[in-house]
C-alpha cells in the first residue's frame, strides 16, 4: 500500500500544508488512540515536543484527537525524542508521541510515534494507522472522553536517567565542554546533565524563540560550535539536532567527528569491557567503508540496513546487538535507550575521555575514512531513478567501483531529493562518478 502520511521517520512536512496540519494531527490522535485502546485499563499517551512555534498547535490538535477517542494525555513540554520514549515506558503509557521535525527548519514539523515498549512503530503498525486515518474516527461517549494534564518533573526524570548511563565513579571535572542544543528540545536538559557531572559547560543554541531551531546551530550547521570550541579552548564540542536524538562531536582542534567514528569508539570500548553484544555494530548503507574495514580488523562485523534509525534498531533487536547508529549522528545504545539519544552518546564519549586521558582528536580518530562524497539532486516530480539513461549511468558507475568502493543512490524519505553517494580508495574517481550520476538525474528530473 502506498503511504500517504508516514515516511522514513513518522509523519513530516511543512506546517499548515499537505499532511502537516492541525486537522491531520487530530486525525492521527484519533487513529493512534483507537489502535492502542487495548484492555480494560485507563489508557494514556505521553506527548512531548521540540521548540517549534507550530508545536503548540500540533500539541493541541493531538490532545483533541486522543481525548475524543477516550485516551488520557500527559504533556511534558519541550523534551528530547528519547525522553518521550523513556517516559512512555516509565509511566506505563500505551503510546508516546514526539512532535518534531528533527533537523529540519522551523517551518516544518513532524509526528513520531512510540509503542508502549518505547520503540518506534513497525511498518505493519504504521500501515494499520494509515488505514484508520482514511476512516471515520470512533468517538466515545461524553462520559468516556479522556483527560489531559501537564507534568512538571519530566526534565528532571530524563536528566537522572541519562546520568545513569555511565559508571557511578565517573566525573567530568576539568573538562570544558561546548554544548550546542540547536535551540531545540535539549536546550535545558543536555547542558544540565553534563554540568551536574562536573564539567565546565559553555552552552549555545539554548535560547529558543519558536522560529530559530536549527538556524545556524546544531548538528547540521556546525560552524558556530566549531568556532566556539576553538575560541574557548574547550576540550570538546557536543552538537545535537532539534530533537536531540543525534550527536556530532567537534574535537579540541575544531574538527568534525561524525557518527561512524563515534560508533567505532563506543564499540571498541565496549568490546574491551566485554559488554558488546551481537558481535559487531549495526549501521546503514551510508556508513563509511573505513568503518567496516576497521571493525573487521578487530574481529567485529558491520551489518548494514537501509537508511533510517528505525531500521537500524529493528536489526539490532533481531540480532541482539546493543550498538548501532547512523553516520549522520543517530547513536542507538540499547543498554540505555530504545531510540537514538544524542545526550547518552555524548556522555559515553566524555566518559571515554576521562578513562583514557586522551584528547578528543586522538580518541575519536579510530579509523581512516575512505574518500566518500554525497550530493543531493532536487526534483519536482516523477521518478528520475526509473529513467533509462539514469539507470545506464548508474550501472556503469557500479561496474567502475566494483573492486574498490560502493555506490548508494536513494530518494530521500522526507524531501523531494535524490541522494547520490559514492566512496572508494580514489577520491578523484569518486567525485567523477557522483557528478556523472547527478547530471543524469538532473537531466531526467
Amino acid at each position: 500500500m502506498a503511504r500517504k502520511f508516514f515516511g522514513t521517520d513518522g509523519i513530516r512536512g511543512r506546517t499548515n500544508s499537505g499532511v502537516m496540519t492541525a486537522a491531520t494531527a487530530m486525525r492521527v490522535g484519533q487513529a493512534a488512540g483507537t489502535h492502542f485502546l487495548r484492555g480494560d485499563h485507563r489508557h494514556r499517551v505521553v506527548i512531548g515536543k521540540d521548540t517549534r512555534l507550530s508545536g503548540y498547535m500540533m500539541e493541541s490538535a493531538l490532545v483533541a484527537g486522543f481525548t475524543s477517542v477516550g485516551m488520557d494525555v500527559i504533556m511534558t513540554g519541550p523534551l528530547p525524542t528519547p525522553a518521550i520514549a523513556l517516559l512512555t515506558r516509565e509511566m506505563r503509557a500505551d503510546l508516546g508521541v514526539m512532535i518534531s521535525a528533527s533537523h529540519n527548519p522551523f517551518e516544518d514539523n513532524g509526528i513520531k510515534l512510540f509503542g508502549p515498549d518505547g520503540f518506534k512503530l513497525s511498518d505493519e503498525t504504521e500501515a494499520s494507522l494509515e488505514r484508520l486515518l482514511e476512516q471515520e474516527p470512533q468517538l466515545v461517549e461524553p462520559e468516556r472522553i479522556g483527560r489531559a494534564r501537564r507534568i512538571e518533573d519530566a526534565r528532571g526524570r530524563y536528566i537522572h536517567a541519562v546520568k545513569q548511563s555511565i559508571s557511578a565513579d565517573i566525573r567530568f571535572d576539568g573538562l570544558k565542554v561546548v554544548v550546542d542544543c540547536a535551540h531545540g528540545a535539549a536546550y535545558e536538559v543536555a547542558p544540565s546533565a553534563i554540568w551536574e557531572l562536573g564539567a565546565e559547560v559553555i552552552a549555545i543554541g539554548v535560547t529558543p524563540t519558536g522560529t530559530n531551531i536549527n538556524d545556524g546551530v546544531g548538528s547540521t550547521s556546525l560552524d558556530t560550535v566549531k568556532a566556539r570550541v576553538v575560541e574557548e579552548g574547550a576540550d570538546i564540542g557536543i552538537a545535537l539536532d532539534g530533537d536531540a536524538d543525534r550527536l556530532i562531536v567537534i574535537d579540541e582542534k575544531g574538527e568534525t567527528v561524525d557518527g561512524d567514528q563515534i560508533m567505532a569508539l563506543i564499540a571498541t570500548r565496549m568490546q574491551h569491557r566485554g559488554s558488546l553484544r551481537g558481535g559487531g555494530v549495526v549501521a546503514t548503507v551510508m556508513s563509511n567503508l573505513g568503518l567496516e574495514r576497521y571493525l573487521e580488523s578487530i574481529g567485529l562485523t558491520l551489518e548494514r540496513t537501509k537508511v533510517g534509525d528505525r531500521y537500524v534498531l529493528e536489526r539490532m533487536r533481531e540480532g541482539g546487538f546493543n550498538v548501532g547508529g547512523e553516520q549522520s549522528g543517530h547513536m542507538i545504545l540499547t543498554d540505555h535507550a530504545t531510540t537514538g539519544d544524542g545526550t547518552v552518546a555524548a556522555l559515553s564519549v566524555l566518559s571515554s575521555m576521562v578513562r583514557t586521558g586522551k584528547p578528543a582528536s586522538e580518541l575519536l580518530h579510530v579509523f581512516d575514512r575512505v574518500p566518500q562524497l554525497l550530493k543531493n539532486v532536487r526534483y519536482e516530480g516523477g521518478a528520475p531513478l526509473e529513467n533509462a539513461q539514469v539507470k545506464q549511468v548508474i550501472a556503469e558507475a557500479e561496474s567502475e567501483l566494483a573492486d574498490s568502493g560502493r555506490l548508494v543512490i536513494r530518494p530521500s524519505g522526507t524531501e523531494p531529493l535524490i541522494r547520490v553517494m559514492a566512496e572508494g580508495d580514489d577520491a578523484v574517481q569518486v567525485e567523477a562518478v557522483v557528478d556523472r550520476i547527478c547530471d543524469a538525474v538532473r537531466a531526467a528530473a
